[in-house]
């Protein structure tokens, strides 16, 4: 199995592992079809979980391997780091302004990018399909990474990121077919909503993993921009949804399991 999986192309390598983090999602949110709705105390657990996961990924299977890989190639150890975080954060903060999109428990009138007369189911998909594109990305990256042969850019560490993505991915799925449920959509509507939410995943990750092997050189800027992207996405908006309800406590210790977790994925298998 090793074997077949090791001689299997990146790209392709990076599609399964986008649908794999893509029916993580879809099995979350399939949890609508054995209860209306989720304990609000779990699902604030639940994204501070998922927060802590993506901040740890963030680190250890992005910005560090960034770091080694731009040193390897004689660059400033610190200049694609910077500029590709920095650029991550930048391309998900002009996507939110203009993509019309709501986020999760708030009015219609809170919609944010180009004004639409758009309902705010699809305002709140659109939402969360921006907000997946960094993590497929970054899964794209991850295995795109594997075909410049650069030491500590192995499958192992690739999959260690894909396994942390998508059991952040479930929470995330449950995340919105429960209050759209609870909001009187059926169940088959909100969890084909909330299964759609995660089709741009393995879109993601097979555009990041042509990307970085079509054009090597740039894929310590591109882990980089996969973990600004994906730590914008965690301070604008998983961690202020886990405390929404004032379970502070609770999704921080989530934040903190999630961390452990993803800590634990990277380090031991990557």
């Amino acid at each position: 199995m090793n074997e077949i999986i090791n001689q299997t192309h990146p790209v392709l390598l990076a599609l399964l592992a986008g649908l794999f983090t893509w029916g993580v999602t879809a099995l979350g949110a399939a949890t609508v079809f054995l209860t209306k709705e989720v304990n609000k105390t779990l699902l604030n657990a639940m994204l501070g979980f998922a927060a802590g996961v993506m901040i740890a990924a963030s680190f250890w299977s992005l910005l560090s391997p960034s770091i080694e890989l731009s040193e390897q190639l004689g660059l400033p150890k610190w200049l694609p780091a910077c500029v590709g975080f920095m650029a991550g954060g930048i391309f998900l903060r002009l996507a939110d302004k203009f993509l019309p999109h709501l986020h999760l428990n708030m009015p219609p009138d809170k919609a944010e990018g180009i004004k639409t007369n758009w309902k705010s189911t699809t305002l709140l998909v659109f939402a969360v399909t921006l907000h997946n594109i960094p993590e497929g990305l970054a899964v794209g990256v991850a295995f795109g990474a594997i075909a410049s042969g650069v030491q500590g850019l192995d499958l192992a560490a690739a999959m260690a990121l894909a396994i942390g993505i998508g059991i952040q991915d479930f929470p995330e799925g449950m995340a919105i077919s429960m209050p759209l449920r609870a909001n009187g959509l059926s169940r088959k509507k909100s969890f084909f909503i909330g299964m759609l939410s995660g089709i741009v995943e393995p879109i993601a990750a097979v555009i990041g993993a042509i990307a970085v092997i079509s054009v090597q050189s740039i894929l310590p800027y591109a882990l980089a921009f996969a973990a600004g992207a994906m730590v914008f996405v965690v301070v604008e908006e998983l961690i202020p949804e886990s405390q929404s309800e004032g379970n502070t406590d609770i999704s921080t210790w989530g934040f903190l399991i999630g961390f452990t977790l993803m800590m634990f994925l990277d380090v031991a298998l990557g």
